[in-house]
């Protein structure tokens, strides 16, 4: 008779704290995104195209940041710490600064950027120096005024590597030009969100789940003013998809009130995110 099985159950991977930014253009053919594509050797969505972003750090939530954040005024320390996660992940992942020098109303100039670049980036990257002692060093303040919720996806349970994920929606900077950071992520584009599906649908990209969601519901908007209007008339639902069985074998469904015009995927042949 064979001996029963007394090992505990696997414990459920916590869902770390990240944020995601849609860099959004009006282009010469209509409203397009920035796409970075993940290092093949990433252990998370390994050569797939996504948003940039990451999860946050330990000097996103130093106090000391509040006071070097436009927009932080009504927010939590919590809410507020994943908007400078968003602004810190866009300067080392693409090389855009949501940031005004103290006093001004415009964000920093490109001849700025390059000079703040070549000093901090490496040692942002490195974490060997804080998004809020940058700023506190170059007399900046962090935009958090500009960017809009847009999303929450949390990773299913019972994967190995979990993300408790905010999306936020920005306006790019005319005046920076977004690149690839050339570690994390090896290309970058430019993409109308129903070309960016399009490509995916036809094999020549991967695009998980919650990233190919995001991309269809901003896929609504015709420009950068209607997507951020939208945005802001919209409520957050927080999307945590579940893998369950249908008539046409196991899906993933998640919730009809987030506003995303698919409610259930078949898993057989979709990456999960």
């Amino acid at each position: 008779m064979p001996e029963a099985d007394t090992s505990a159950p696997r414990a459920l991977a916590p869902a770390k704290p990240a944020a995601t930014v849609l860099l959004i253009r009006d282009g010469a053919a209509g409203l397009e995104v920035f796409l970075v594509q993940r290092h093949h050797q990433i252990d998370f969505a390994s050569g797939a195209m996504v948003f940039p972003g990451g999860k946050l750090e330990p000097g996103d939530s130093d106090p000391g940041v509040r006071a070097l954040c436009s927009g932080a005024d009504g927010l939590g320390d919590y809410t507020l710490a994943l908007r400078v996660a968003a602004i810190r992940e866009s300067f080392e992942e693409c090389g855009v600064l949501l940031a005004r020098a103290k006093g001004s109303s415009a964000l920093v100039s490109a001849a700025r950027l390059a000079d703040l670049s070549k000093r901090y980036h490496r040692e942002l990257q490195g974490h060997e120096i804080a998004i809020g002692a940058l700023a506190r060093e170059q007399d900046l303040v962090l935009a958090c005024d500009l960017l809009v919720p847009f999303a929450h996806w949390i990773t299913p349970e019972g994967m190995p590597k979990r993300f408790d994920t905010h999306f936020f929606l920005v306006e790019a900077p005319p005046s920076q030009g977004a690149v690839h950071d050339g570690h994390e992520a090896v290309d970058a584009r430019w993409m109308r969100p129903a070309d960016a599906l399009a490509e995916a649908d036809a094999g020549r990209s991967t695009i998980i789940f919650p990233t190919r969601m995001n991309l269809a519901k901003l896929a609504k908007s015709r420009s950068v003013a209607d997507a951020i209007a939208a945005a802001r008339a919209s409520r957050i639902v927080t999307v945590l998809p579940r893998v369950e069985q249908s008539a046409r074998g196991p899906v993933l469904r998640i919730p009809a009130e987030a506003g995303y015009d698919v409610v259930e995927a078949l898993v057989e042949g979709m990456p999960r995110g």
